[in-house]
């Protein structure tokens, strides 16, 4: 159950990364770009996953797994949120603090000595293996970024649902209702897995929860998008917060 869930986690995540980045290409907007760099994340951090329980974990796997998935995929994710919510100019103050963090989190997690090294077939957890400089990382990142992604979601649903004579506008809330959704699965799977070490649990929370954010993004897609917020700082709600959340550290 553990490996299947694995695979269709990745498979799920790079389909949701190609569907984003081709958008990104057409439309060029910042936070379909972000989305697509966290998606790509998610779906090499889920390959690592699928690596370490069918093969076993080694250090290397697990600093892939930890890096890409418990501390840069939500933050990045939340980068979008920014985009959307705040505007191009304070998207783009954000991204630079976000590069800066960013290559912060890969020199502390590539270099962090282990406790001990993963092996075996179970998930390890961030305590087990690594001291406190990876692990606070992960903690600052996940949740700050879960925190914007998630007042995102249900902040632009609320707004929706209170135009209902606009067009699209159902379809908006049940796509922001399927985004939070999934980030709660999300979020709780990391929790289970990191406090009772239930490795079922946290595997099929990574796929469902990227499954519900995934359906949310086809069901914003199904009709035309809205346009971009403007540089001068337009805080028009977004269609779409898509968020995925990572182990807990």
């Amino acid at each position: 159950m553990v490996v299947l869930a694995a695979f269709g986690a990745t498979a799920i995540a790079t389909l949701f990364a190609q569907a984003t980045g081709l958008r990104a290409l057409r439309r060029r907007q910042p936070h379909e770009v972000a989305w697509t760099v966290a998606l790509v994340m998610f779906a090499l951090a889920s390959a690592a996953l699928s690596v370490g329980v069918t093969t076993g974990w080694d250090g290397p796997t697990f600093r892939a797994f930890y890096l890409l998935g418990a501390v840069l995929n939500v933050p990045w994710l939340a980068l979008g949120t920014v985009y959307l919510l705040a505007g191009p100019r304070r998207g783009r103050r954000a991204q630079w603090a976000l590069v800066f963090f960013s290559g912060l989190a890969a020199g502390v997690v590539l270099a962090a000595p282990m406790h001990t090294v993963p092996t075996g077939t179970d998930i390890p957890s961030g305590r087990e293996v690594f001291g406190a400089g990876p692990r606070v990382l992960a903690a600052v990142g996940s949740s700050g970024g879960a925190a914007v992604i998630l007042g995102g979601a249900l902040w632009s649903a609320w707004v929706f649902a209170r135009s209902r004579g606009r067009p699209g506008a159902g379809r908006r809330v049940a796509a922001n209702g399927c985004v939070a959704a999934g980030t709660f699965v999300l979020a709780g799977g990391g929790l289970v897995q990191g406090r009772l070490g239930e490795n079922e649990a946290f595997a099929l929370s990574l796929l469902l929860g990227i499954a519900v954010i995934y359906t949310g993004f086809l069901i914003a897609t199904a009709g035309p998008p809205p346009p971009a917020p403007a540089d001068r700082g337009d805080r028009r709600p977004p269609p779409l917060n898509p968020a995925a959340a990572a182990p807990d550290g």
